[in-house]
């Protein structure tokens, strides 16, 4: 069922205001640009929306629907006109391809087609039709009038898990198809509730699309490596990874690329702006990144290692199956305090008890 806030008057100013700066800090904007996004999100100007689903499993737009603190999708119906989404309107059959007709002649040339699911070729497309006709040809049709493109989620973007191997339905990525407009990649598999929200005030609030990467990507959202923001880096850099699920190095939050985590080779902000209304993401519940903006993500196994030059630590960070009593220092600990006694990098940080299987210590480092 949908949340009965979608229906409210209006959020409390308090609330809006929360999720303005939220959404300004994820576009990559200093705070003091959150009033003239709250200006371009309460204007008269909302662009027409005209939402698709293809091959997915709809989660992309429940990862959206249930963020509720704050409250993304009263921002979002506020801040566009919201002309087509089967998942949430009211209308079906006939009447849903009537309001789609009716939105796609109207504002043709003005709206924003956002798409979500893979499009699949087999059979001229016959396994996924609506309303007579297939995703290509719906998508074909619909992304020519449109201003703009967004693929939302990893399906739409770069094929997903749809078109992993064998592929039976000859699926592509949308943005495969669509070459003669603006395309926006939102991979994820969701992607991060903030970012669908975030490009659309971008746009509102500057009137261009944002800066993009090689992948069309919002460099706002993946320009960065999860590695780079990872709750357990520090115990990357000192050598210090989970041996097995369950392990005390692994309940310990050592890191998880031994495990196959992707982290390294993988861009997103899901470190920073986290999933179920921020409070969580794979890595803080003890799960490898599994690269899911990425190509590599659904044609190789979660176990697989990233392939990054090198993994080990330097030879004077303390050794893997060594831990400080109570709970593990970070690596800024430990220098902090080989500065402070002079500059020599003791192991401070890695005194304490061998872990209970008696574990060899790490004999080989990396020497930088």
């Amino acid at each position: 069922m949908l949340n009965d806030s979608i229906f409210s008057a209006a959020l409390s100013r308090r609330d809006f205001m929360k999720t303005i700066t939220t959404l300004t800090a994820a576009m990559g904007l200093p705070a003091a640009f959150a009033p003239q996004v709250a200006a371009a999100a309460e204007g008269d100007k909302r662009p027409p929306v005209i939402w698709l689903h293809f091959q997915e499993c709809t989660g992309c737009s429940e990862s959206l629907l249930r963020s509720s603190h704050p409250d993304l999708v009263a921002i979002l119906l506020d801040t566009i006109n919201l002309e087509y989404q089967e998942t949430i309107m009211a209308g079906a059959g006939l009447q849903a391809e009537e309001a789609l007709e009716t939105a796609h002649e109207k504002y043709a040339g003005e709206y924003l087609l956002v798409v979500e699911g893979a499009v699949p070729l087999l059979d001229d497309g016959g396994c996924c039709k609506i309303g007579g006709l297939s995703a290509q040809e719906s998508l074909q049709k619909l992304a020519t009038d449109a201003f703009a493109v967004v693929c939302m989620g990893t399906c739409a973007s770069i094929g997903g898990i749809v078109t992993a191997q064998p592929n039976p339905t000859k699926a592509v990525s949308v943005a495969s198809l669509v070459n003669d407009k603006p395309v926006i990649n939102l991979p994820g598999c969701p992607p991060n509730p903030y970012n669908l929200p975030a490009t659309i005030l971008y746009l509102l609030t500057f009137g261009k699309l944002p800066e993009l990467d090689s992948q069309n990507r919002p460099k706002f959202a993946y320009g960065r490596l999860v590695h780079d923001h990872c709750e357990r880096r520090s115990h990357f850099d000192a050598g210090r990874f989970a041996k097995a699920f369950g392990h005390e190095t692994h309940a310990l939050g050592y890191c998880l690329y031994e495990l196959g985590c992707k982290g390294p080779v993988t861009h997103a902000n899901c470190p920073e702006l986290r999933f179920n209304d921020g409070t969580a993401w794979p890595i803080s519940i003890g799960h490898p990144c599994i690269g899911c903006t990425e190509h590599v993500a659904f044609n190789t196994a979660v176990s697989d290692k990233a392939a990054i030059v090198d993994p080990a630590s330097p030879s004077w960070f303390p050794p893997t199956n060594m831990k400080p009593a109570g709970k593990p220092a970070s690596v800024a600990s430990a220098l902090g305090v080989g500065v402070a006694l002079g500059g020599a990098l003791g192991y401070a940080a890695g005194r304490g008890q061998s872990l209970p299987d008696g574990d060899e210590q790490q004999e080989e480092h990396r020497d930088e």
